[in-house]
C-alpha cells in the first residue's frame, strides 16, 4: 500500500507549482492547482533505484541506446497496453515537446499548418507558432458536458494540402477524453487519405479512470505515425527530464537523431531520468493501479462537493488525467472577475481555461494530483470566491 494521503512539503525546493505561483498569478503564497505535476511521492522502488546510482560518485556521459531501457518500454507496452513496440523505433528524448518540435521540422516546413483539437495543452501552441508553422484549430465539439471531435471539420482540414500534421493528444489534455476504436480509426484513415503525418501525445496513457482504457496508436496503425511520451508525468519525476519517441519509420529515426545529436548535442541523456525510467516501467504496476484508485476517489469528492455546494459548476468527467475541466459558464461571472476572485478571495490559484483555446474561456483546469486535504481545501477557496 501507498500512502498518497501524504503532505509532502514542497516549498523551498524551487518548485514550479509552489515557489514560482506568482509568475503566473502575480501573487505568491496562493494554493497552486496550476502546472501538471502531481504532489505525491515518486514510488519507493523508483527512489531507491536513484539513491543506489546516487551511491556511485561519477556521473558523466551515459548511453540510452541499450537493452535496459529498451526493454522497460518494450515490456511496459506490452503488459500494460498490449501493443508490440519494437526496440529500433526507441529513442531518447529530453521532453516530449523538444521530440514534438522535431518532428515538426522533420515532417513540415515553415508556413505549413499543424491541426490541434482545442482546448488543447498550451505548450502545443508555442511549439508550433515558434517553429513558424501554422496553428489550425479543429475545434472539439461540446455538448452538455461532453467533447467529441468535429470529424467534418477535421477532415476539410486535412484536405488541405498545406496543412502536414496532426499534433494529437491521447488522451486529450485539457479535457480528460480518451479517444475510443470509432476515433483512432477515423482518425487514422483520415490522415493516410490526405497524407497527414501524426505525432501522437501520449504522455496521460497510464492514468485512466477505472473500467476505462488507453489504446495506444500503434495497436491501430504504424504508417506515418510517432508517438511522444514518457513516464515522468504517471510517476511524477518531471524535472529528471527524460522522454521517449516511438518512430517506426527509419528514415524519420535517422532525421531524428540527427537534430538530437549532432544539430543539438543532446545525445547523452540525464543518468537519473533514465534509471527512474527503467525502475518505474519495471517494478512500479501496482503503484499505478493504486495512483488510479487514488485519483477515482478524488474525483467522488469533488463530484461530491459540486453537487452539494457549486451546483452551477460543472464537471467534465475525465476518462484520464489528474486534470479536472471545470465548466463555470453558468456562474455568470467573467473569467476575469472569477479569476481576480479566487487570487484575491480565496487565495488560490486555479488554471483560466482560456490558456487552452477552443471553449476553454467558459472552463477552469482544476489538478487534483494531490492528496484529498488539498483537495478539499482548494474546493472550500473555489466556493469562498463564488
Amino acid at each position: 500500500m501507498y500512502n498518497f494521503d501524504e503532505v509532502i512539503n514542497r516549498k523551498g525546493t524551487n518548485c514550479t507549482q509552489w515557489d514560482y505561483v506568482q509568475d503566473r498569478f502575480g501573487q505568491s503564497g496562493l494554493l497552486p492547482f496550476t502546472i501538471s505535476d502531481t504532489d505525491f511521492a515518486s514510488p519507493k522502488q523508483v527512489i531507491q533505484s536513484l539513491n543506489e546510482r546516487m551511491s556511485h560518485p561519477v556521473f558523466g556521459y551515459t548511453r540510452w541506446n541499450h537493452k535496459d531501457f529498451k526493454n522497460s518500454v518494450e515490456t511496459w507496452y506490452q503488459k500494460r497496453f498490449d501493443t508490440k513496440v519494437e526496440k529500433n523505433w526507441i529513442y531518447y528524448t529530453p521532453t516530449v515537446i523538444y521530440a514534438v518540435s522535431q518532428l515538426i521540422k522533420i515532417k513540415s516546413t515553415e508556413n505549413d499548418g499543424v491541426i490541434i483539437q482545442t482546448p488543447a495543452y498550451d505548450a502545443f501552441f508555442n511549439v508550433i507558432k515558434e517553429n513558424k508553422r501554422k496553428i489550425v484549430e479543429n475545434k472539439l465539439l461540446y455538448d452538455d458536458g461532453l467533447y467529441s471531435i468535429d470529424f467534418i471539420e477535421l477532415e476539410k482540414q486535412l484536405s488541405k494540402q498545406t496543412n502536414k500534421i496532426l499534433l494529437l493528444c491521447s488522451p486529450h489534455n485539457p479535457t480528460g477524453r480518451i479517444w475510443n476504436d470509432y476515433e483512432l480509426n477515423t482518425i487514422i484513415e483520415l490522415c493516410k487519405q490526405h497524407n497527414v503525418y501524426i505525432i501522437s501525445d501520449e504522455i496521460h496513457m497510464d492514468i485512466v479512470r477505472k473500467g476505462k482504457s488507453h489504446i495506444p496508436l500503434f495497436k491501430k496503425s504504424t504508417e506515418n505515425i510517432a508517438i511522444v511520451t514518457s513516464a515522468s508525468k504517471t510517476f511524477n519525476f518531471p524535472g529528471l527530464l527524460f522522454a521517449y519517441v516511438l518512430i517506426p519509420n527509419v528514415e524519420d529515426g535517422d532525421m531524428f537523431l540527427k537534430y538530437l545529436k549532432k544539430q543539438d548535442g543532446l545525445s547523452s541523456p540525464s543518468i537519473m531520468g533514465m534509471e527512474a525510467t527503467i525502475a518505474a516501467y519495471n517494478e512500479c504496476s501496482d503503484w499505478v493501479e493504486e495512483l488510479n484508485n487514488y485519483l477515482d476517489e478524488n474525483i467522488k469528492i469533488v463530484q461530491a462537493y459540486l453537487k452539494e455546494n457549486l451546483p452551477d459548476i460543472k464537471l467534465v468527467y475525465p476518462e484520464s488525467t489528474y486534470l479536472l475541466w471545470l465548466d463555470v459558464s453558468r456562474l455568470n461571472i467573467s473569467m476575469n472577475d472569477l479569476q481576480e476572485r479566487l487570487i484575491k478571495i480565496g487565495n488560490v490559484a486555479i488554471m483560466d481555461g482560456a490558456t487552452y483555446g477552443g471553449n476553454g474561456e467558459l472552463f477552469l483546469r482544476y489538478n487534483i494530483g494531490c492528496p484529498k486535504s488539498k483537495v478539499i481545501e482548494g474546493l472550500n477557496r473555489l466556493m469562498l470566491s463564488i
